[in-house]
């Protein structure tokens, strides 16, 4: 009897799990869970910006879409290079969500402070429009948890995303989704509003 390589028995184990996971078996989607998350837990812990909480929320989120997606996957036996690619790409969306939503407020009012700070060093009334803007978009969302985390993380401005959690008492995911969503909701209109307001003005 003809014994395979170690690697090549391991791609053919791979491939039959996926075919047994298409077909819907709950065994074989908790066998590539429980092959597959160390490797996926080190791709996620190697980004130095997330906690241990962003780790588990990108693991989670890796299985998730791997999962959904099995049907699409071209070469069975190449699961594990394909789950770690999510991975990646799931870490780096967050990483680029939170770097461009949490900057959105400090860039409105950067822009502000140099608008109110021009040759004649006299005040710019469109700063304080924009402002106003942004705690009037806030103001406008109905009472509830989403709105005392945005209020919490963009108009007191002190806490961190961890920290509002730990206040709320909730999981920091639940925060970041939060946010994410507001932005979600009011980015294009804060934008679209304060390109109406310069345009005014010029």
């Amino acid at each position: 009897m003809v014994r395979l390589p170690p690697a090549m028995t391991e791609r053919r184990d791979d491939a039959m799990l996926v075919a047994a996971a298409r077909r819907g078996d709950a065994g074989a989607h908790r066998a590539l869970y429980d092959r597959f998350r160390p490797a996926v837990w080190r791709v996620a812990r190697g980004f130095a910006d997330f906690d241990a909480d962003d780790v588990d929320d990108v693991v989670q989120e890796s299985f998730v879409r791997a999962f959904r997606g099995l049907a699409k996957l071209k070469e069975p036996e190449r699961v594990g290079p394909w789950l770690l690619t999510i991975a990646r790409n799931r870490a780096l969306t967050r990483l680029a969500r939170r770097r461009a939503g949490g900057e959105l407020a400090e860039e409105l009012a950067r822009e502000a402070e140099v608008a109110a700070t021009e040759e004649q060093g006299g005040p710019d009334p469109e700063a304080g429009a924009e402002l106003e803007l942004v705690r009037r978009l806030i103001s406008e969302l109905p009472e509830g948890p989403e709105k005392e985390t945005v209020h919490l993380f963009y108009v007191e401005g002190a806490l961190s995303a961890r920290e509002i959690a730990d206040r709320l008492g909730v999981g920091k995911s639940a925060i970041t989704m939060r946010l994410e969503r507001f932005r979600a909701k009011v980015k294009r209109r804060v934008l679209a509003e304060v390109a109406r307001l310069r345009g005014e003005g010029s």
